[in-house]
């Protein structure tokens, strides 16, 4: 009888098999092979083959366990074979523990990017064969909680930071069995040499100036110190919380904000010519000129009845408004606005209209912290105000 010698080629077999379909032919061979490779690792553990009695036997068969392995495509039933010390280990699945960590990092990178557990589980099931549960994402992802609290509670002595960006949102959180409203106070530093950082987070209850003293005071407790400014909308809590955290701090009301308050006094119709006069008074670069064009917006419209609850605005809320103008003109384009915040916002907001209601306070830290710390990384190494000279 001829015998006939076969030798494969096991790199050459593992890409066909990865680009075949889960019941190839090709998928079932590799199931055999790898299966015979545990098997004679086994023999070798043992120094004996099945039923050999030699003085060199080092144990015994204990049968199979089986396990899957997750491949490019698709997993492979595996027969793992034991013995009966427990201690033999096959070094089949070591070669894949980095693709299977790989693809845990990629469904928790799916899920922060805004991608419903839902659909990740879909996903993972059409990549790999295998079905996983919502909530075993879930579980995944509440390994972001170690790596998230180091960040959002790191110290922040090592620099001193010049101007503050402060602002709130709103989201949606279960709360005693219960759907309630809360606000999620996210502040942002410019620090000595002109780099950002988001260097606040917390979820809490409604804005009040008690609640933003506390976002404060958990900022100084890790080491702010007062800021030359703090830049915001002109909320009442927000501004007195401001005024009684930081002592000898200016406040800088965002121009944006004012500017859509001012053209939501004015009347609906034929107001274009007084809404450019408005948008004109905070683009120019000097103070003097500002007030200038004030002043004239002011004795243009003083005696049209329609236009009395814009001037009063105007005249209230301009000098908060002009602050500004103390700081370097280079600098103005970036602190007259909480714009960076907003965008911030945006991605967070992108983020939760996914997840609609969050489950707890935490799980809203964890996801708004991972998109936050995701933001601050394409921040590295790009400066946001140039020049800026230490204080």
């Amino acid at each position: 009888m001829t015998q006939i010698n076969i030798t494969i080629n096991l790199e050459d077999l593992k890409e066909k098999v990865e680009k075949s379909s889960l019941d190839s032919p090709v998928k079932a061979s590799l199931s055999l092979i790898l299966n015979s490779l545990m098997e004679k690792e086994r023999d070798e553990y043992i120094n004996a083959l099945s039923h050999e009695r030699t003085e060199e036997r080092r144990g015994y068969r204990n049968g199979y366990y089986e396990r899957e392995l997750l491949t490019g495509v698709g997993s492979l039933k595996l027969r793992v074979p034991r013995t009966r010390d427990g201690e033999f280990s096959t070094s089949v699945f070591k070669k894949y523990e980095r693709w299977e960590q790989a693809l845990i990092l990629s469904m928790v990178e799916m899920v922060v990017n805004g991608v419903s557990t839902r659909k990740v589980t879909k996903i993972v099931e059409e990549i790999c064969g295998k079905k996983v549960s919502k909530s075993f994402v879930s579980e995944l992802t509440k390994t972001l909680d170690p790596v998230i609290n180091d960040w959002r509670n790191r110290p922040l002595n090592a620099f001193y930071y010049p101007y503050i960006y402060a602002d709130a949102m709103y989201i949606k959180v279960r709360e005693h069995d219960k759907v309630v409203s809360k606000a999620v106070y996210v502040a942002c530093g410019v620090n000595e040499n002109g780099f950002r950082e988001i260097i606040g987070l917390q979820v809490n209850h409604a804005e009040s100036a008690d609640n933003w003293t506390n976002f404060f005071e958990y900022l100084k407790s890790r080491g702010i110190q007062s800021p030359k400014m703090v830049i915001s909308d002109a909320h009442a809590g927000l501004v007195k919380s401001i005024k009684q955290s930081f002592l000898g701090t200016s406040w800088q009301r965002c121009y944006v904000h004012f500017l859509r308050n001012l053209a939501d006094a004015l009347p609906k119709k034929d107001t274009k010519e007084a809404r450019q006069e408005l948008q004109a008074i905070f683009k120019t670069s000097k103070l003097s000129h500002a007030r200038e064009l004030k002043n004239q917006f002011v004795e243009k419209y003083q005696d049209v009845k329609a236009y009395q609850k814009a001037i009063t605005l105007l005249d209230e809320g301009f000098e908060d408004t002009m602050q500004f103008h103390s700081e370097p003109s280079e600098y103005h384009k970036h602190l007259k606005s909480t714009n960076m915040l907003e965008r911030l916002n945006r991605e967070i907001r992108r983020r939760e209209k996914v997840i609609t209601i969050f489950p707890n306070d935490q799980s809203a830290i964890r996801t708004i912290g991972a998109v936050l710390m995701h933001e601050e990384e394409k921040w590295e190494n790009k400066v946001f105000i140039r020049g800026m000279k230490k204080v």
